[in-house]
């Protein structure tokens, strides 16, 4: 207990390039949880320089606080193995980690930082887990492309594409992880299958299968979504793969980043990112999408 609290643990990965977004996420978070909980926020990094991590510790509150977790050490004896490709970093492998570096913990929420909180993140917290490994929503992107539908389950292995999660936003039952041996499942699946469309997420949703709760699509909603979602009902938005409204106009859900981007210490250079960004790099961006299809 912090301050007589209940604590809520909230982690990030994340390296240098995205902390500006990592601002944005946490302004939003900050802005819309319960003042009833204590928020211990962990930023999982290899890689972070000290203006960027002062810039990100005014961001504590009474009842947050904000630790920042050098993996350096932690990574080295499976770096080799965390294979990446196209705009991914070996930074999205490290929520697979979480539960063996924080035994205290019984169950804890991963974000990215490509999103924007709209809701209160207790109430993901308080979801009723069960013996489920994990408790996420799927994946708008699975959920629209035929292509990723048969990946899901031809390839990933899940019995229904319907129930592929997306790993942005998850909540974790560590007591089960743990009960599990997933770190160690993991690293011996690591190297006899390797997966090319999201990596990560396919290694969660091949070792999670039957052992998810699939919560609402308010959670994780993303801009490439085409059902008619009520716009009151959104909780998180995730500005997943290339539809960032830093990079581009007319992204789906918008409004919301810049609403919380302007409050941020970062709010010129995001906007810099987004004037100074090439026609060469949308071209890469559409190739990297094609390339998830190949």
């Amino acid at each position: 207990m912090e301050n007589n609290l209940e604590v809520i643990p909230i982690f990030f990965a994340i390296d240098d390039g995205y902390m500006p977004f990592l601002a944005v996420a946490l302004e939003s978070l900050i802005d819309n949880a319960s003042n009833n909980y204590y928020y211990s926020i962990k930023i999982l990094y290899t890689n972070i320089n000290e203006d960027n991590k002062r810039k990100i510790n005014k961001y504590k509150r009474d009842n947050v606080n904000i630790e920042f977790v050098d993996l350096n050490y932690y990574i080295e004896k499976v770096k080799d193995k965390l294979y990446t490709r196209d705009y991914y970093t070996k930074t999205t492998y490290f929520r697979l980690f979480i539960a063996n570096l924080y035994p205290q913990y019984n169950k804890a929420i991963y974000l990215d930082s490509d999103i924007v909180v709209l809701g209160d993140i207790s109430e993901l917290y308080n979801v009723e887990l069960g013996d489920n490994l994990i408790a996420a929503a799927p994946d708008d992107v699975i959920q629209t492309t035929r292509v990723f539908q048969e990946y899901a389950e031809k390839v990933v292995g899940v019995a229904d594409y319907r129930n592929y999660f997306n790993a942005g936003i998850l909540l974790m039952n560590l007591d089960e992880f743990r009960k599990f041996n997933f770190q160690e499942k993991f690293l011996y699946l690591l190297e006899t299958i390797k997966f090319t469309v999201a990596q990560d997420q396919d290694y969660l949703n091949r070792l999670c299968k039957g052992k998810v709760k699939i919560i609402d699509k308010g959670w994780d909603r993303m801009p490439v979504a085409t059902d008619d979602y009520p716009k009151e009902n959104i909780k998180i938005i995730h500005y997943n793969l290339a539809d960032k409204p830093w990079r581009y106009d007319n992204i789906k859900y918008q409004e919301y980043f810049w609403k919380y981007a302007k409050r941020t210490e970062y709010y010129d250079f995001i906007c810099k990112c987004k004037d100074e960004y090439t026609e060469a790099q949308r071209f890469a961006d559409l190739q990297q999408y094609k390339n998830l299809k190949l």
